[in-house]
This record gives structure tokens, sequence and C-alpha cells, in this order.
């Protein structure tokens, strides 16, 4: 019987789901529990091209995950939950303390929850994912953080410029986020050019966005920083502002630090310039000379510009790849021609406009190079996926606990003989 391996992404209200079968990596289901907590909550199953929408009151994590572990057993997709050999969790925020994915434990769970600081709108969803999981399933459960990619970025690119007291005392650095993708794209891309110190600028744009430098393999600079609100305009947190504007704004507005930060996190970026936050609707508006949203993409565009010319002059100019991943990053055609359109005298790269007017996800071509052969510096579009590094974390650490209970049973038979 083959193995299978959930993989979890749990938020505030919501509880994402994949089971998969292992060592193949093929995914069997996934899954959506909305609006936890909410009289109007939900659920959403998607297999073999069919769709399953319920409607259901799920009060808590505990009882989202027991609602998934029923539609898995209802729908076959087990027989049993202890087909289940491990779940691994997505977590924001590892800190200085998680440097790669981890077993988790009662020790675990402790630092996560003294991390829920840096994290306060994703890590309490995260923790209570993950005590709900372990109520049910006692099997190896895994923590695998979207920040541990770059805990190579050297000093003088994490540090900022505030006293020392605020970072020896009270963390704060950059810290960089999607991790996860930004690893998956570099292995892809190590295998491409069958090397390992790639030189890449990777464009993780969607509805969050971020740009990594890596330097030989390694992630050298980002643009988010101590939270996911740093760096580029995204499509609903404001990028990079200046910081005396959050005290400005209370003033004027009579509101607190928190209610301004809720609002630079959830009501900025796309959606506060131009009332959007979907890039296909920003488009379709813009053709319909909507200066809003016209405005609202030419920032978008500049953001990610400012972030090329910044890591290419970190990578002096020796560079393998831009990549553009993630949903916008994947999708957005006309963005992507915008950018190296921009860059092209600059950076001696021309656009293979051809190739780039045929790749999205809703094409045949979901990726490729776009750039042409004479380009100094070849472009891609490489889709993303972070669920299988999650998944492939699990199964290898789920695999060595595994081999180490053996190792000990074997010990234990032989003093007994």
């Amino acid at each position: 019987m083959k193995e299978k391996y959930l993989v979890i992404n749990a938020g505030s209200s919501s509880l994402k789901f994949s089971l998969y079968t292992m060592p193949e990596a093929k995914e069997i289901v996934n899954g959506l529990v909305e609006r936890i907590g909410n009289e109007d909550s939900c659920y959403t199953l998607k297999y073999d091209g069919k769709k399953q929408e319920k409607n259901k009151v799920i009060m808590n994590h505990t009882e989202a995950v027991k609602t998934m572990l029923e539609e898995l057993l209802a729908n076959n997709f087990i027989s049993d939950i202890n087909e289940i050999k491990g779940v691994g969790h997505r977590v924001l925020h590892g800190a200085e303390i998680y440097k790669e994915s981890t077993l988790i434990n009662e020790e675990t769970l402790r630092n996560l929850e003294g991390l829920v600081k840096f994290g306060p709108l994703h890590l309490p969803g995260a923790i209570a994912g993950i005590k709900s999981m372990m109520q049910y399933l006692d099997v190896p459960q895994v923590a695998v953080f979207d920040t541990s990619f770059h805990n190579t970025i050297p000093e003088e690119n994490y540090r900022y410029a505030v006293p020392e007291e605020f970072y020896t005392q009270d963390g704060v650095r950059k810290y960089g986020f999607h991790g996860t993708s930004y690893r998956y794209i570099t292995k892809e891309m190590q295998k491409r050019y069958e090397k390992e110190d790639v030189n890449l600028i990777i464009c993780h744009v969607g509805s969050g966005a971020s740009m990594c430098c890596v330097k030989d393999g390694k992630s050298y600079d980002t643009t988010m920083g101590l939270t996911p609100l740093a760096g580029l305009i995204m499509g609903t947190r404001s990028g990079d502002i200046d910081p005396s504007i959050i005290e400005y704004i209370c003033k004027e507005r009579n509101l607190t630090v928190s209610e301004v930060t809720n609002i630079l996190n959830k009501k900025s970026g796309l959606l506060g310039i131009a009332g959007k936050n979907d890039n296909r609707d920003l488009e379709s508006a813009r053709k319909n000379g909507d200066k809003k949203a016209t405005l609202a993409l030419e920032m978008l565009k500049n953001s990610i510009e400012k972030y090329i010319g910044q890591y290419y002059i970190e990578l002096k100019g020796k560079v393998d790849a831009i990549v553009f991943t993630a949903g916008i990053g994947e999708n957005a055609i006309s963005l992507r021609e915008s950018i190296i359109n921009d860059i092209s005298v600059p950076l001696n790269i021309k656009l293979n406009k051809e190739m780039n007017d045929n790749i999205s996800r809703r094409s045949a071509y979901q990726g490729g190079k776009i750039s042409t052969p004479d380009s100094s510096i070849e472009v891609l579009v490489l889709p993303t996926n972070e669920e299988y590094m999650i998944l492939k974390d699990t199964y290898e650490i789920s695999k060595k606990i595994e081999e180490k209970i053996q190792e000990e049973t074997n010990k234990k038979v032989l003093k007994l003989n």
C-alpha cells in the first residue's frame, strides 16, 4: 500500500490541505476550509477534475481538521487515518531559531508561540492547525518555515540601521519570506545549469510579492523584512514606505498603531491605489482607460525594476537568470513584457515576445525562456511548487525517524538474543 502524506497551510480562519502518495508525490485530493469561526463557514474538495462544495458551521481549527479527516474517509481517499504517515505544515516564521525544516514536538510548539510577536497575523493559525492535527494523528509532524532559506543572508544585508539592542534584544532584522518557493526555484535552476553556485534574481510576484537575490545558490538578499509587509507593492500590502507615515496617520486620523498596520497589510498596495487587487481586473480596467489601474500597475512594475537593478549590482553583473514565478509572475504577460523592455538596454536583455505571449497557467505553456538567445542574461518563467518542498521535507524527516525507530528496535532484539 502506498504511503500517504498531508500538507497543511493553516491561516487564522482557514485550513488548506493536500493529500499525496509518496514517494511519487502524486496529489490525490486538495481542499480548503474557509471562514473558520463564522456561521457561514464552508469547505471545498478538488480531485480528478471534480469539485465538491459544502456549507458547514466550523467553529475552530480542531473542528476543521476533524471535518477534513471525515471527508477523506467518506470519499475513500483513505480507508483509515493510519494510512497517513506524516504531516507537513507551512509555518511563516522561524526567526533565527530554525534554519531548516524541523520535527514538531513540545519544544517546537513553545518556540513557535514565542515567535507569534513576529507573525501575529499568520502564526496563531499555523499553531492552531498543528495542535489540532496532533490531536488526531500520532505521526511525524514537520514545520517548514518561510524564513529558513534566508538564513544565509550576510549580516550587512539583514541588519537594519537601528540601535544594536533592537537586534540583539528584540530580534529586529530582515528575515525574509517565500523561502520555500525560492528554494524550489533555486534547485530547479541548479539542475538547468548543472551547477550549485547559480546567481539568480527571482521575482515571486503574487498577491503577496517579494524578490530574492540568490548568490552561489544561497539567499543573499531579499525584499521582505522583519515581516512580509516590506519590499514590493503587493495586492493589499503597501511594501516599502517612510516609517514616519505610521505616526503621522495615527495623529491625523486618530488611529492606533495596530489599526494603521492593519490598513498597511490589508487595505493598501494595489487595492489602496486602484480599489482592486486582482491583476486580471487591473489589466482589464487599464485597457478601458482606468487611470487608477494604470497607476497601480506602473507602480508595481517600478518596484520590481528597482530591486532588479539593486540585485544586479549586488551580484556584480554576474547573473545567470532572472526568474518570474507565482501567480502574477507566471500569468501577467504584459507586466513581464514591460519590465524586460525597461531593463533591456542596461542589462542587455531582449524579449522573445512570442514566447512571453504564450506563457501562462491558462495556456499550454506554463513556463519557459522568454529572452532571446543573444541576451546577456536568461529570463525565464518557472512555476513554483512550495507544496512539493513541504512534502519532500516531511517525507525525508519522517523516513529518518522511521529508520531510527527501526534501528533501536533491532538493537533491543539483539540484546534479548
